[in-house]
């Protein structure tokens, strides 16, 4: 590392810019203002009304109105706006007539968070306006006011958010993101240490003085404890920047997170190490770190429910460390999980650990007797 500046530089300030561009990016906590174009075919007080609510709604903005079909095809398909609310042609007449009226929402579902907060919104607000002017008809036709409530609503839905009560995506994803990312990094830089021995045929003289399995076992650790120390630093003070700067109050303990954090580094890093070992090729090794880690947040259970995945998919993610880094860090932060629950996880973690890095060492010792295979790419 004292030779190269941008391998002191991958496990220093490089992880720290990224984690620092990931907190940047979750910043705002939800989306608001998503662009939204009207189509209105009514053109009355009550659907100039309902765009006037459409627009004063904080996850929406109505940036333009389209005037056929054409237009509302046009713009979503350039991505001007993520939907277009249409308010059919008589809605006020159909109303006091007392006939049934649909406003439709076209939104693009291939962007799925910004589709499912549009259906969200756009809900709540023709809902309420509905409501509205049912209370009113009813009002004029004699309904006593105190019992209006009752008649709109007789079935009330009560909905009770245990964790992450205010559904913020800084709390929930810039928290999981980061750790993720560490993920990643100390398993590339496990395979790169590695890796690098091999490509640059110093293997002999990095374990010249490594005659036994616990020479080679201190020179492997030697050379991963920089980057250990280095990388879990790094994820640490992101995650107390969130926690202590942001304002995310840890209902756990941040210690246990702290350890779980470790130890998903420790594992990252003798992972990395050991595809290095024994494939004997740091393109092969990247190549490895990269299949494992770079979907591991999507096998997590943190974006895509565990549960809901197939049998092989549930089996693929159990497999994956983080996985388990991903339960501790949710119980501990949010849920507020007794610290004898977050045990087995950094039990399981530190063996995996030392079984892949004993696995290394003896690579490492194979990989020292074969002269022949060091150099390759």
């Amino acid at each position: 590392m004292r030779a190269s500046r941008w391998d002191w530089a991958m496990v220093s300030w490089v992880p720290l810019l990224t984690m620092a561009f990931m907190c940047w990016i979750f910043s705002a906590g939800q989306p608001y203002k998503l662009p939204i174009a009207v189509w209105n075919q009514d053109h009355s007080s009550l659907s100039r009304q309902l765009v006037r609510m459409l627009n004063a709604t904080p996850g929406l903005e109505v940036v333009q109105g389209v005037l056929n079909a054409a237009e509302a095809q046009d713009a979503l398909q350039r991505m001007q706006v993520y939907g277009v609310v249409q308010i059919p042609p008589d809605m006020t007449r159909d109303i006091k007539r007392g006939a049934a009226v649909t406003v439709t929402l076209l939104h693009n579902a291939q962007l799925a968070t910004a589709s499912s907060l549009l259906q969200r919104d756009v809900q709540q607000v023709v809902g309420t306006l509905s409501a509205g002017v049912e209370m009113q008809a009813r009002a004029k036709r004699g309904d006593p006011q105190q019992v209006l409530q009752v008649r709109m609503e007789p079935v009330a839905t009560k909905l009770v958010a245990l964790f992450n009560v205010s559904a913020n995506y800084e709390q929930f994803l810039a928290a999981a993101l980061i750790p993720a990312l560490v993920h990643i990094l100390a398993m590339t830089a496990g395979a790169w240490q590695v890796g690098r021995e091999m490509r640059d045929r110093t293997v002999g003289h990095w374990l010249q003085n490594s005659q036994n399995w616990w020479g080679t076992l201190s020179a492997l650790l030697g050379k991963l404890a920089i980057p250990a120390l280095l990388l879990w630093g790094s994820g640490v003070l992101s995650l107390l920047y969130l926690a202590l700067q942001r304002g995310w109050h840890v209902a756990g303990s941040m210690v246990w997170i702290g350890v779980g954090l470790m130890c998903l580094v420790g594992v990252s890093l003798a992972l990395g190490s050991l595809l290095a070992a024994l494939t004997m090729s740091l393109r092969t090794a990247l190549s490895g770190a990269g299949l494992l880690s770079a979907p591991a947040f999507a096998f997590s259970g943190v974006g895509f429910p565990l549960l809901a995945m197939s049998g092989p998919a549930q089996g693929w993610a159990l497999s994956m460390p983080y996985t388990h880094y991903a339960r501790l860090q949710i119980e501990q932060w949010q849920m507020g999980a007794p610290a004898a629950q977050s045990v087995p996880v950094v039990v399981g973690l530190l063996l995996a650990t030392v079984v892949l890095t004993g696995v290394a060492t003896f690579g490492l010792q194979r990989a020292r007797q074969l002269p022949q295979s060091w150099g390759g790419r």
